[in-house]
């Protein structure tokens, strides 16, 4: 199998991405870098150690996750093992009056953003559909399955900031943006080039951040495109930028500069972060059957967590961070077990409770229909129990 999607950028006849952190966890100088590096100088160590701390509870969510599928106690896993700099370097480069649109990877974008693990535990544990407010978890957006449709979502959303006079007014406090992410795959889906036609049009207030995980589940990503895929962007007439997505620091800064620019009225802007997904496209897939070790064991060595720990040691971190954030990563997944294992099954009356605003003589006759029907199995019938479980509890 030809390794080329392991090789760097330079290696594969494109530019070199903006990288500010090396793997061995040393500032870059560059005249790539130079324009961002000052952004990073201005960050508090306890900034930078918070990158450091989401990354490393991400990696143990992962990790904990996968064995209660492993033990029959979630219906599906969705790994993010090695995109976690991607991730959290942008999620912090959003602002609180910022809307998020995710894909279904994004788990730790939405703990940045307030919302409570468990939330996402329940949609794995075939419990709950995601019907979280995001008005009550950071203006962070439920999972979409159907892949690159959220790039459409947070398109119209921007539009809606554009029409309402929510950006542009110079006011940093007060001005929005739209940050929606996606994968490789999903470049090549209609929807994604649809919502960059319209967001060009419109010079709407947003940022498209495509994690290239160099895999469509089993498809390359040379054989889905033939030209780096931020060009594709730059086709529509949107300024794009590629960085190295495994360095949480150019993530955080390129995107808010990136953000910076589409609230402030100069309209949208297109990220390529080069990453890499290290473990399966879902806990359902086999790698295996289509990568290489060497390819694992490139990427193996520019691991995201690794760099910014070596980055850490090397401004004097002191070692009782890292244990006391070995202790809190344990402790953590330990809380994300207990209340998964505890969530119970929904009420039926969710079946029927949002289908209409209003009563609907339609529903009620199919609410009496399924009461008689179960009341037909008498004490065979399984219970009721009215445990409230994601939307009135912590798995909605």
């Amino acid at each position: 199998m030809p390794l080329s999607t392991a090789l760097p950028p330079a290696e594969t006849g494109t530019a070199e991405p903006v990288r500010l952190l090396s793997p061995e966890g040393q500032l870059v100088h560059s005249a790539l870098s130079e324009e961002y590096l000052p952004v990073i100088e201005a960050l508090p160590d306890e900034r930078l150690e918070d990158f450091h701390r989401q990354m490393v509870l991400m990696r143990r969510w992962d990790i904990e996750a996968g064995n209660l599928q492993r033990q029959g106690q979630l219906a599906l896993w969705i790994p993010s093992h090695g995109q976690e700099a991607a991730q959290v370097g942008s999620a912090f480069a959003a602002k609180p009056q910022d809307h998020v649109f995710p894909a279904y990877r994004e788990h730790v974008v939405g703990k940045i953003r307030g919302l409570d693990p468990v939330r996402i535990m329940a949609i794995l544990r075939g419990i709950d559909h995601g019907g979280w407010d995001p008005r009550e978890t950071g203006n962070f957006h439920i999972y979409v399955l159907v892949i690159g449709a959220q790039s459409l979502h947070a398109t119209g959303y921007a539009m809606g900031i554009g029409l309402d006079g929510a950006s542009g007014t110079g006011d940093p406090d007060r001005d929005e943006a739209v940050l929606v992410y996606f994968g490789d795959g999903a470049t090549s889906q209609g929807d994604v080039n649809e919502a960059m036609i319209f967001a060009a049009s419109y010079q709407t207030p947003q940022v498209f951040f495509l994690q290239n995980n160099h895999w469509a589940i089993s498809v390359p990503v040379e054989r889905q495109s033939r030209t780096p895929l931020y060009l594709r962007a730059a086709g529509f007439g949107i300024p794009t930028t590629q960085i190295d997505g495994n360095d949480v620091l150019a993530s955080y800064a390129v995107t808010q500069s990136a953000l910076d620019a589409a609230r402030s009225g100069a309209g949208p802007r297109f990220i390529e972060a080069l990453t890499y997904r290290m473990g399966a496209h879902t806990s359902s897939d086999d790698p295996t059957k289509y990568r290489e070790n060497e390819e694992l064991a490139y990427w193996g060595a520019r691991d995201p967590i690794t760099r910014m720990e070596a980055f850490l040691r090397g401004r004097g971190a002191s070692e009782s961070y890292f244990r006391a954030l070995a202790v809190e990563a344990e402790e953590f997944a330990a809380d994300i077990r207990t209340r998964t294992l505890a969530l119970q099954p929904p009420p039926r009356e969710r079946l029927f409770r949002h289908a209409y605003t209003d009563a609907h003589p339609l529903v009620d006759e199919q609410r009496a229909w399924l009461e008689r029907y179960e009341a037909g199995y008498g004490d065979a019938a399984a219970p009721d129990t009215g445990a409230a479980p994601a939307e009135d509890g912590a798995g909605a």
